[in-house]
């Protein structure tokens, strides 16, 4: 299978977003595109010169998509990479494909020199936690996130 990234144009906003929309559904099934993201979500990602969104392709096909980038550091004058979002859809998965694509973003990333690269996974994705494992990364932390719609 021949794996390539191809950068995601303003006129695709709305095939990104219905990709996003499953990719966010399979990781929470309760998700549910609000407003706001509808709105901000791909003009934010478009507008910063250092967010990298990319189509993946497998043999000519849109297999699914990778969003990485750069942020500085809160307190100190460095920039951490971080991987942001890689979904690829359902029938080419289990091929190489995200590993491929991992392994290019990492690359891209690299080249910026960030004191380090970071990413989260959801919960419960045995084979996503499998697949950054595989490459190298090491989990350092829980995330713990309080709802702002609780009580």
């Amino acid at each position: 299978m021949t794996v390539h990234m191809l950068s995601v144009v303003p006129s695709e906003q709305d095939e990104f977003l219905r990709m996003a929309a499953k990719h966010f559904s399979e990781m929470n099934p309760s998700f549910v595109p609000q407003d706001d993201w509808k709105e901000h979500y791909f003009p934010t990602i478009m507008a910063n010169p250092r967010y990298f969104l990319r189509w993946i392709g497998c043999d000519g096909k849109r297999a699914g998509f990778i969003l990485f980038g750069l942020e500085k550091h809160r307190f100190l004058p460095r920039m951490t990479g971080v991987i942001y979002e890689l979904y690829v859809l359902p029938e080419f998965r289990r091929h190489g494909v995200a590993k491929t694509c991992a392994l290019e973003a990492i690359r891209q990333l690299r080249a910026h020199a960030p004191s380090k690269i970071q990413l989260e996974v959801t919960e419960g994705l045995v084979a996503a936690s499998a697949l950054w494992k595989s490459i190298g990364f090491q989990k350092v932390t829980d995330r713990y996130v309080l709802s702002g719609s609780g009580s």
